[in-house]
């Protein structure tokens, strides 16, 4: 029984059944409010520079068009590349009709040394295509493309935002009296979020410099999108390592064979496992506040919910969630300890 004398059971239970209808409903108008939680993203992690302006006694205009500019550049170019890159690598596709029909044979030879045949498995091995392979790295870049294509409702947001933002700022700020609980959530989400947008930023440069230049020695075509996907890849948790890592491999085993595919694997291997793995976590220290299996499970419902912004946006989503809903809650410390994976801290003890 809790403190208004209703069976615990029956408040999981209610909370439950809120979570799910909250989140049926976000997916029924994930069209805007994907967009708006990328331009609170956005608006927060160029928050800073607007900070410094301010602090600089700049005209209160450029406080609003100088980050609006920074995002805007952001978000033009990343279209611009992207849009390339699909293109090129339409393209490119059925220039490897032939390399594709002599990896045929030699699997068909090779299964044939091993005493493996039958009408049945190579009518299997003749139904694949090259284009269908290549169509995976466009897919992804298909809906990347699709989560940017409401540029006009996301600027839009940011400049709303971005003219609300000292508002909302001193709004925030009167809270840290009256609502201490609530100021301490929201002052935590946002330098979580930006802190973990900073390392995961730079550590996605690091990883995609080194794997350009891999995919350059091992004569991949167009290294320089693979490198832009790892960048883009890496702010999707868990699961971004294997997205970024399939379009090259396969690109090479078409290009090179299977040695070629095996040291672009072994390669990114090497760079984005130890660097996200062992390098990266000790500069994130606890800035996202989730444990990994917290992690993998937003990941999964950020996704099924917005689509493949939700998987970009999975983290700062889910610190969003966890500030308003157990880290304002002053005796939701069990709730923050499961979903953070630390144990809470011991209370008190009168003397």
């Amino acid at each position: 029984m809790n403190g208004l004398g209703v069976p615990r059971a029956l408040t999981v239970l209610l909370a439950a059944a809120g979570a799910v209808v909250t989140l049926a409903g976000i997916q029924a108008v994930n069209s805007i409010l994907g967009p708006a939680m990328l331009a609170l993203v956005l608006v927060i992690a160029v928050s800073p520079l607007r900070s410094w302006l301010t602090r600089r006694n700049a005209p209160h205009w450029t406080t609003v068009a100088a980050p609006l500019a920074v995002v805007l550049l952001v978000l033009l170019g990343m279209m611009a590349i992207l849009s390339l890159a699909a293109a090129q690598l339409a393209l490119l596709a059925p220039n490897y009709s032939g390399q594709f029909q002599r990896l045929l044979t030699e699997v068909e030879q090779w299964l044939a040394s091993l005493g493996v045949t039958g009408e049945q498995i190579n009518k299997s091995i003749q139904s694949f295509d090259p284009t269908q392979f290549i169509g995976v790295a466009q897919g992804l870049l298909a809906g990347v493309l699709g989560a940017l294509s409401s540029l006009f409702l996301i600027v839009v947001l940011v400049l709303a935002m971005s003219l609300d933002a000292p508002v909302y700022a001193k709004i925030i700020d009167a809270a840290r009296t009256h609502r201490p609980a609530m100021y301490k959530a929201l002052t935590t989400f946002t330098s979580r979020t930006r802190r973990y947008l900073i390392v995961s930023t730079v550590f996605g440069l690091i990883c995609s410099v080194l794997d350009v230049i891999a995919l350059y020695i091992l004569d991949v075509p167009l290294p320089l999108l693979w490198g832009i996907l790892a960048l883009i890849t890496n702010y999707i948790p868990n699961v971004g390592f294997v997205l970024g890592l399939l379009p090259p491999a396969l690109l090479g085993l078409l290009s090179g064979g299977f040695r070629t595919m095996l040291l672009v694997i072994l390669a990114y291997v090497v760079i984005n496992v130890v660097i996200q793995s062992f390098i990266q976590p000790k500069f994130l220290g606890d800035a996202v506040g989730l444990s990994t299996t917290a992690t993998f499970l937003s990941l999964i419902i950020w996704a099924f919910v917005l689509g493949p912004l939700g998987a970009l946006l999975a983290i700062p989503l889910s610190l969003l969630a966890r500030a308003l809903l157990i880290d304002s809650d002053p005796n939701a410390s069990m709730a923050a300890a499961l979903i953070s994976g630390e144990p809470p801290a011991p209370e008190p003890t009168e003397t």
